[in-house]
């Protein structure tokens, strides 16, 4: 089925995680993430210091839909978990968010993608651009609520390296979107009407990612499923938290 029926069940449509051996084969890492690379999008050159991520076809499916608005956040309140070198970030300071929150756990990503947004973004009107070295949502301003989430997350099941670097950016597995979807929920995170928009593929366990934000209250949906050939399907999902759905607060 290539997009599962909503409602109790739909964890459990998605397919399990393929076979550990073909995980750890289509994982293998780049033998470049240690030294100094370029990234082209756009038209815009991102430059990679070592241990910066370099963003994937997957990553680019996120990419596309910010710039093009089929992830709507102009004027919205927005937040880049896994910010990597930026390319998110730059592409919604293009699209007027009203608020950036480019957040990674790695402090020279943040400062990558500071550089690169000051470069090709700039200081734009009615912008606010939040570079924050942090541990999921732990160094968001107290009080902060958010309109749009987007992650690509480390979900691959399988540890495919003993790098520290690599691990961090491709098979830390489901216990941190376990954390994610806790925080994002018990933190009331989530403004009204927000959305979280998750990348992942059958190299993560799909139905525990999905069945555990089931479990908190969360509503998923398939807004993309990518057939790679290779036996990996990729799928973006939006999540919504109807308990977000209520009044906010007077300013």
């Amino acid at each position: 089925m290539d997009h599962p029926a909503p409602g109790p069940a739909f964890a459990d449509q998605l397919p399990p995680p393929l076979p550990a051996d073909r995980i750890i084969a289509l994982n293998q890492p780049r033998a470049d993430l240690h030294t100094t690379r370029q990234h082209t999008w756009n038209g815009w050159t991102f430059d990679l210091p070592p241990g910066v991520f370099q963003p994937g076809e997957t990553s680019r499916m996120i990419h596309e839909r910010i710039l093009d608005g089929r992830i709507e956040v102009a004027g919205r309140r927005y937040a880049a978990m896994g910010v990597g070198l930026g390319v998110e970030a730059v592409a919604a300071g293009q699209r007027g968010a009203r608020e950036i929150y480019a957040l990674d756990i790695h402090p020279e990503s943040v400062a990558t993608t500071r550089r690169h947004y000051e470069r090709i973004v700039g200081d734009r009107p009615g912008t606010t651009f939040h570079p924050l070295v942090s541990d999921l949502f732990d160094a968001l301003p107290p009080g902060t609520r958010l309109d749009v989430i987007t992650f690509n997350p480390p979900a691959v099941s399988r540890r495919v390296s003993e790098d520290p670097d690599v691990v961090r950016n491709v098979c830390v597995g489901a216990p941190l979107l376990a954390a994610f979807f806790s925080r994002l929920a018990e933190g009331d995170l989530l403004a009204a009407g927000g959305e979280v928009h998750l990348i992942a593929s059958n190299t993560a366990d799909l139905r525990a990612i999905i069945g555990q934000a089931q479990s908190l209250g969360f509503h998923p949906e398939v807004t993309l499923r990518h057939d790679w050939r290779d036996g990996v399907l990729t799928y973006l999902f939006r999540l919504t938290l109807p308990a977000a759905d209520r009044q906010e607060p007077a300013a």
